[in-house]
């Protein structure tokens, strides 16, 4: 089902996948994207800018040199059925959630993540899902859709149930969804103030995250389909990241990047920054 074995990082620190720490794949699909397409070339574009990306995090005073990483290339996904594409990543990651593999997705749109969570939900039936966004995606449906980057925290919902997803930085989603986090969900509109009084409440319980890139504001990060203005800072996001060292994070992707709506590349270097962190947290 994977594509290639083109490195999403730097190719020099790579391990074999049976002695990795963390497992990398990319999710190439924006097949439901409501607004402006573009998230499928985001795997590639990260791949193409990691080249000029110091190994070493300053913020967290690690190194991805020191971790056993393996890239496993893109997912091969068929265009025009959703569905199908929905399957063949469940099917990726469960195999390597059964070899007892951590993963980290590259996307890609947000639905990415709905297979990738149940797969991880089969292993960690009290799994927990930290989720970092400029929207709600809690849609019950999209123009008829249950399947959408919309719907796909309320997706979530439906199999985790009440008080399992928390969410930060939302400032975008229809009055219905505010109400529904509101019952069902712990949201935290706007900024990320509050990470540190969950890592409290979740203990060692484990850990799902997700990080939608347009919960940066659109002045750090214009290249994604769906800017919202008032988002948090990159230096905000870092301390959110360093304060998720205590999480007992088991799984995780950050997407929806559109490179080319950004043509200075400044996005795309953004992001690497992002998965760079979101590496060492998981691993270190």
């Amino acid at each position: 089902m994977l594509k290639d074995n083109t490195p999403v990082i730097h190719e020099g620190i790579l391990s074999g996948y049976a002695e990795s720490d963390l497992v990398i794949f990319g999710i190439p699909f924006d097949g439901t994207v409501s607004f402006k397409p573009g998230t499928r070339f985001g795997p590639q574009a990260v791949r193409q800018e990691l080249d000029g990306l110091e190994t070493y995090s300053p913020y967290l005073d690690r190194d991805l040199a020191d971790y056993k990483l393996c890239d496993l290339g893109d997912i091969s996904l068929p265009l025009g059925n959703t569905g199908k594409v929905m399957d063949l990543i469940e099917c990726e990651a469960q195999s390597c959630v059964a070899d007892g593999k951590k993963t980290l997705a590259v996307g890609g749109e947000h639905l990415v993540s709905y297979p990738l969570i149940k797969a991880y939900l089969e292993k960690y039936p009290d799994l927990h899902i930290v989720h970092l966004d400029a929207h709600a995606d809690l849609r019950d449906d999209y123009l008829g859709e249950k399947l959408s980057h919309a719907t796909v925290m309320r997706r979530v919902f439906d199999d985790l149930g009440t008080g399992k997803i928390w969410q930060f930085g939302i400032r975008s989603g229809t009055k219905e969804e505010f109400a529904f986090a509101a019952e069902n969900t712990v949201m935290q509109k706007f900024d990320l103030g509050c990470i540190d009084e969950v890592i409290g409440v979740i203990g060692d319980q484990p850990v799902y995250l997700s990080i939608d890139l347009d919960v940066l504001d659109p002045s750090i990060f214009s290249g994604t389909g769906t800017p919202e203005p008032g988002g948090v800072t990159f230096k905000e996001l870092m301390v959110a990241l360093q304060q998720m060292t205590g999480l007992n994070i088991v799984g995780g992707d950050m997407v929806e990047l559109s490179p080319h709506y950004d043509q200075s590349g400044v996005s795309t270097a953004v992001a690497c920054k992002v998965l760079r962190e979101m590496v060492l947290i998981m691993v270190g």
